[in-house]
């Protein structure tokens, strides 16, 4: 059960959900989408730092029992928060039951990962704090801004088809990541950058 639960923040479902939203962005403001890719590529960056780290370098915090920041928690809060949110306000006045949503999803990922063994409390709170960190600064900023309407119907069925077809897959990111982080270590260490 635990593991059907996190796939709802698997980068297999939360990356295309974002495009998703990126599109729907750019239909009414370009800046905004721009916007919204790179400040969760700036929190993936993060997540995958942490996991090069960890998996290629060795190096943990173990007093707070602390490897890497749980990538599908960040994704879950960050992504759902946004959709939600920009779903929520595209049919009714302001944005707090989607933010609200959007973060309680990410929290019962959070919870999932720690179930299912894949994750720490420390690891999943970093990774939920990350990804709300992340969707509130977008949002703040969305707030601001002109856009144009956009069909929140077109939307949300937008976004029911590309997490129907998305959902159950798994991202290969941590295969990567466990496969090239040694040498991308062992390559910083030899250049006398090492760690």
């Amino acid at each position: 059960m635990w593991s059907e639960i996190s796939n709802i923040g698997d980068a297999a479902l939360t990356l295309p959900v974002a495009l998703t939203c990126a599109v729907w962005l750019a239909l009414s403001n370009w800046r905004l989408a721009v916007r919204w890719v790179a400040l969760l590529a700036l929190g993936m960056s993060v997540v995958g730092a942490t996991k090069i780290l960890y998996a290629g370098c060795g190096i943990e915090l173990p007093q707070f029992d602390f490897r890497v920041i749980s990538g599908h928690t960040m994704l879950s809060t960050s992504v759902w928060t946004v959709a939600l949110s920009m779903l929520w306000q595209a049919c009714r006045p302001g944005k707090l039951p989607g933010v609200a949503a959007g973060l309680a999803v990410g929290a019962v990922t959070a919870v999932a990962r720690v179930f299912d063994h894949s994750h720490t409390i420390p690891e999943v709170i970093a990774g939920w704090l990350l990804g709300a960190l992340v969707a509130l600064v977008f949002l703040h900023a969305y707030d601001r801004a002109l856009k144009r309407a956009f069909s929140p119907r077109i939307a949300a069925v937008c976004l029911l088809l590309v997490s129907g077809i998305a959902y159950g897959h798994r991202a290969p990111f941590q295969q990567m990541i466990d496969t090239h982080s040694p040498q991308l270590c062992a390559f910083v260490r030899a250049s006398g950058d090492g760690f």
